[in-house]
């Protein structure tokens, strides 16, 4: 089992912007670059978040199985990365990647397929409401 370091290799300038959780983590979603599609939601802590910035591919600390985990390497379904931003709030980051094949772990393109709480009829998801 690979315990998980409290800063690991990150640049100190961008580790002192994080605003993290109580275990050291931020959400990261994955979206896709062209499209903007989300596909996931995954957590890094400082050395994921070094080793996405440095390599080009997305890692990822599995809270489950409590190791970095990079995406596609057992399922062959790799997220390229295009783009790493912080939110304004310095406590998520936006990567923005190249899917090759599912993001879900179910097989499904994206983890927000499935469950579709409320979905207005007609709406078009890239129109901004109009003001009143």
């Amino acid at each position: 089992m690979t315990s998980k370091p409290a800063h690991g290799n990150l640049d100190p300038e961008i580790a002192a912007r994080l605003k993290r959780s109580a275990d050291g983590l931020l959400p990261a979603i994955a979206q896709q670059y062209d499209t903007g599609e989300v596909l996931m939601l995954g957590w890094m802590d400082d050395e994921a978040l070094h080793r996405t910035l440095t390599t080009g591919r997305c890692t990822y600390w599995s809270r489950s199985r409590r190791e970095y985990w990079v995406k596609g390497d057992t399922s062959g379904h790799f997220q390229w990365v295009k783009s790493v931003a912080l939110d304004c709030d310095a406590d998520t980051v936006l990567v923005k990647v190249d899917q090759v094949g599912a993001a879900c772990h179910t097989g499904a393109r994206t983890c927000f397929d499935e469950d579709v709480l409320k979905a207005v009829e007609g709406a078009d998801s890239d129109a901004a409401p109009s003001a009143q």
